[in-house]
């Protein structure tokens, strides 16, 4: 696909974004009759003005089978060697983009058994927790991607899905999953169904090995199961649990791996039943995103529900639980942290003017949101910047190789809410990062 310019003005970035007010001049030049030069001894054609640095928009990409007035359906996406793979709804598929030029190169579907879902619609109107693909990860060498009630294994370079693992009957999606690459396990959350539950898969064998339900400790279920990642270093699962009794707005859940490892193979036990198991309050979050920092740090992207309540990102330590930060660029879904820059990337799109909540959390033409990148500083644990973005731009993926983050957007139009977009079709926005 081509990829098309904005010009920093008609994007509406940050002035730093744009490199400082000295971008955009040029040297008057004039011809001597031999060699041209500018006004003041410049050759012609050397510029005095240096490129711009810094974080900033670089691009969108079209992106095939959505555009001008499309409500995109996307989740999240990863980088694998040169390649962004994100994962499309509408298409019922995989988009592959070239990270260099962020073109996009292909669309993995399937057929049959092997068919992703696509956007599943409920009393007429899409709705997210039937439909897919879902979430996106690299395990080996290939793609593990959820969808409803199942994982679908893609061989990226053939760019064919080769299985597909049946993880439950709920008619819900497997949605967000991480991976221990140690143990070869792959778990995988089901947040939708009536008792939300994981699937742990032997991706040695592509078999289920494990189930662990989430009722919590007074008997009642989780309110849904967010983001997971594998810490190796402690030998952890960590998830975002969306609510319990003890925690109704966010609890940081650490699973140890040894007791993961030690359910009979094919049962299934509930999490308040594995020995080792922690559970951390994350404080009026409404959790999404998660991300394993440096050192001890694990930061939380929260999308508050509560009407006028900070949107925060929480960075925590994953050893004791405790809150460490709280920085007001919150209302993501997506976070990933890059070592090479040391620094947080968080796809807020439900970020809004006044760095609250909008109504019930929810973005809409009488409480619009203003969908932002914020950049953190891991190190200060502080806000470095937060670049305009797209409407339900809530996906981001890190490429330290070429400097840049990748955020699939909506059109302008649609989902209706967004105060700062305008009629630009649905594709990939590049930023750079450096």
């Amino acid at each position: 696909m081509r990829a098309f310019f904005i010009p920093c003005l008609v994007a509406g970035l940050l002035v730093s974004a744009c490199g400082g007010s000295d971008n955009g001049t040029s040297a008057t030049t004039t011809s001597t009759g031999g060699t041209s030069t500018g006004t003041g001894g410049t050759p012609t054609g050397a510029s005095t003005t240096p490129p711009p640095t810094g974080p900033r928009l670089l691009s969108s990409s079209a992106i095939t089978g959505v555009g001008t007035g499309t409500n995109f359906s996307f989740d999240l996406g990863l980088i694998v060697g040169n390649r962004y793979y994100v994962t499309d709804r509408n298409n019922a598929a995989v988009d592959v983009f070239d990270t260099a030029t962020s073109t996009q190169v292909a669309q993995i579907k399937g057929a049959g058994a092997n068919a992703f879902t696509g956007v599943g619609l409920k009393n007429g109107a899409a709705d997210n927790s039937i439909s897919g693909p879902d979430g996106i990860n690299i395990v080996g060498s290939l793609l593990y991607v959820g969808d409803v009630d199942s994982v679908k294994v893609i061989d990226p370079a053939s760019q064919q899905i080769l299985k597909n693992i049946a993880v439950g009957t709920s008619g819900k999606r497997a949605d967000e999953g991480c991976v221990d690459a140690t143990h070869n396990l792959y778990m995988i959350s089901t947040p939708e169904a009536d008792t939300p539950f994981a699937t742990f898969i032997n991706t040695n064998t592509q078999a289920v090995v494990a189930q662990v339900d989430f009722t919590d400790a007074s008997g009642n279920p989780s309110a849904g199961l967010e983001q997971c990642r594998y810490d190796a270093a402690s030998d952890t699962f960590f998830v975002n649990d969306d609510g319990t009794t003890a925690n109704p707005h966010g609890e940081l859940v650490a699973l140890p791996g040894a007791s993961i490892r030690g359910i009979t193979a094919g049962a299934t036990v509930n999490y308040t039943d594995l020995a080792g198991v922690k559970m951390y309050s994350e404080g009026n979050c409404d959790p999404t995103g998660l991300a394993l920092g440096p050192g001890k740090d694990i930061a939380v992207s929260c999308r508050e529900a509560t009407t006028g309540a900070p949107l925060l990102v929480q960075i925590m330590d994953r050893t004791t639980g405790s809150i460490l930060a709280s920085v007001n660029a919150g209302g993501g879904d997506q976070i990933e942290y890059d070592a090479s820059t040391n620094r947080y990337y968080n796809a807020a799109s439900r970020w809004t003017a006044s760095g609250k909540a909008s109504t019930n959390g929810a973005c809409s033409t009488a409480s619009p949101c203003t969908p932002v990148l914020a950049i953190i500083n891991a190190a200060t644990r502080a806000l470095v910047t937060q670049l305009k973005s797209g409407n339900n731009a809530h996906s981001v993926a890190v490429d330290s190789v070429t400097g840049k983050a990748f955020l699939p957007a909506s059109s302008g139009p649609s989902p209706a809410g967004c105060a700062t977009c305008g009629t630009e079709p649905a594709g990939l926005l590049t930023f750079a990062i450096l």
